[in-house]
């Protein structure tokens, strides 16, 4: 047996990492591109309450087999968006009850488990013209498909990389050494299956593991039944890694399922030898053989003995050797069965009592995982509006009025985005600015379908005059939010040319342009209070009306200046097109901005 780890090998691991992380990354954009409007609808649907999301983890664990690519599945649909982190909870529980049926397999049908990895090669075949077509939508199935393949031949190549523990359990024989230690071999069994799961990067292939150690008589059922415990622990860290490279929401959703797994593991642990006891009987009253007997049974052999029932065949036994081994063989069967059922056991008592805390969960995420900056905004979530059914008409429509109030806060970040972007000295600073506008954009235009979306249906049921001309209103101030963010982008744009081409604003041009966003945040905060209260007083309005005229004020005499300056050569003519570029997209977001005080003006009839 070669267990030797060179550099090469841990090359190969971090090598298996980047895979797996890249894979993540491609299928959680090409998610989100595909999308996921009809994903959502369907997985909101499905995880409308968190009874309804446990049985959806169940079944996509138990259809994928794997509750690691379960967990990394949901964390990527965190990441784009289609669930939230409540929602997410409940998938992850439904996914430890799912493993479950894989440990089942493995009892039932022998020590070995289908790797979705055999398909990843062609499945690249099938995304490869996809990825290559002009339609978006095929292009963005193919990369789904291609973050699909690269994230599972990323987890097979981890277990690769790994020290080959899994077809090596004679490594693990010197931990019969720590069986008769009491609570603390309890403890320690249990960071050995946390550890061997980390590292063999799969908690069937560990639990496949554990039913060998307890076969083979070198643990007892105690010690294998706190070793799946670690392995519930260990299957966490898939998650985590997953979340590395994700957005808050899928750190918070990973970091859930560890918190999940933890404090099962510590309630357990309470009432340990009550429920493993328990377990062995439940068994012994299945299968006429208690578990627990496998060791004993084991100590009564000389090793001859044993290597002679577990190995040979069973016409070269003696009368005596050959009943030893039908009753090692009907131990080692209970046994399996024994830990299956304790696996089960253990994670459905575990959600039974977990599913009564998502929020709490919830909320614990949110106080561990705070947000850097403006980053819990730089994801795709509704706050008021679900995907559900529809209450009433009339808090149907207050609910979208909120959402908008939302949606304008969030224009506002952007623009406070572009604001910081225009003075990034620094080129990696600056981009990564960009990148985030960009992200918020993204964020815009699903925002303004889904609120679109969730009035039309609204509007479908029976209501008053009164109620349809709110519908219009919301819809037409929700178009002009819309516009202030695509504003927000063309500046940026703006600037992003401007620093390709090396052009530089005077200090004159950088002061115009910072009095205009002046101009622009007065008119913004009027809206905000407007939307707030969804009423404009007459003062409100002419509040209004002064801050967009200011504007168009300003523009035209910038216009005018700008042709001066240009022409006495204070700054070249291409600098003066982008400065002007800046400068009517200012004026616009005004119109923009009016347009949605005017809006509201409309609801109130």
């Amino acid at each position: 047996m070669n267990m030797d780890y060179t550099f090469f090998d841990f090359l190969k691991l971090i090598g298996s990492l980047g895979l797996f992380l890249y894979g993540m990354k491609i299928m959680s954009e090409g998610l989100q591109k595909m999308a996921g409007e009809q994903l959502r609808g369907i997985l909101t649907a499905m995880t409308r309450n968190r009874f309804m999301g446990v049985l959806t983890g169940i079944l996509i664990t138990a259809l994928i087999q794997s509750s690691s690519a379960a967990s990394v599945m949901v964390v990527s649909f965190v990441n784009a968006g289609l669930l939230t982190l409540a929602q997410s909870i409940g998938v992850i529980m439904g996914a430890n009850i799912g493993t479950t049926v894989t440990a089942w397999m493995i009892s039932l049908f022998g020590f070995g488990k289908f790797s979705i990895s055999i398909i990843s090669i062609p499945l690249l075949g099938i995304g490869l013209p996809l990825i290559f077509s002009a339609k978006s939508k095929r292009k963005s199935l193919g990369e789904f498909i291609f973050g699909f393949a690269f994230l599972f031949m990323g987890l097979d190549f981890l277990k690769d990389s790994m020290p080959d523990l899994q077809n090596n359990p004679e490594v693990l024989a010197f931990v019969s050494d720590f069986a008769d230690l009491g609570f603390l071999s309890t403890i320690i069994f249990l960071l050995i299956g946390t550890v061997l799961t980390i590292i063999v990067q799969s908690s069937s292939a560990t639990v496949a593991i554990t039913l060998i150690m307890c076969s083979r008589g070198w643990i007892g059922f105690e010690s294998a039944a706190a070793m799946i415990m670690g392995e519930n622990i260990g299957t966490t860290i898939t998650a985590n890694m997953a979340a590395f490279s994700a957005n808050i929401s899928a750190k918070r959703a990973a970091f859930a399922h560890l918190m999940f797994n933890v404090l099962g593991v510590l309630w357990m642990l309470l009432i340990f030898k009550f429920f493993t006891n328990m377990v062995a009987s439940i068994t012994e009253s299945l299968w006429s053989t208690n578990p627990i007997g496998m060791t004993d049974f084991i100590a009564t052999m000389s090793p001859n003995e044993f290597r002679m029932i577990s190995t040979a065949p069973s016409s070269e036994l003696s009368t005596d050797l050959l009943a030893k081994q039908d009753l090692y063989h009907s131990y080692e069967a209970t046994t399996s069965y024994g830990l299956s059922l304790f696996h089960t056991m253990f994670n459905i008592s575990n959600v039974l009592i977990m599913v009564w805390f998502v929020n709490i969960y919830e909320r614990i995420c949110k106080f561990v995982i705070k947000p850097k900056e403006d980053e819990e905004d730089e994801e795709f979530q509704l706050q008021f509006i679900t995907t559900g059914m529809l209450s009433t008409a009339e808090l149907s429509i207050l609910q979208a009025e909120k959402e908008m109030e939302v949606y304008a806060k969030r224009t506002r970040k952007m623009f406070k985005l572009v604001q910081k972007l225009a003075v990034a000295k620094d080129e990696v600073k600056f981009l990564k600015l960009f990148s985030r506008v960009e992200k918020y954009e993204g964020i815009s235009d699903r925002m303004e379908i889904e609120i679109g979306s969730y009035l039309g249906k609204v509007a479908e049921g029976r209501l008053s005059n009164q109620s349809k001309e709110r519908i219009r209103s919301i819809l037409r101030g929700v178009t002009e939010i819309e516009s202030i963010a695509d504003s927000c982008h063309n500046m940026a744009r703006h600037y992003k040319r401007k620093a390709e081409a090396n052009a530089e604003f005077t200090e004159e041009l950088r002061e115009n342009i910072r009095l205009m966003w002046k101009e622009l945040e007065k008119a913004y905060d009027k809206m905000q209070d407007v939307l707030k209260v969804q009423e404009v007083t007459e003062a409100d309005m002419t509040d209004s009306i002064k801050y967009e005229n200011r504007i168009n004020e300003m523009r035209n005499m910038l216009k005018r200046k700008n042709i001066e300056d240009v022409n006495d050569k204070i700054y070249d003519y291409q600098t003066g097109v982008y400065y002007m570029d800046l400068v009517v997209e200012c004026e616009r977001m005004g119109d923009y901005i009016i347009n949605v005080v005017q809006s509201i003006k409309h609801l109130k009839i």
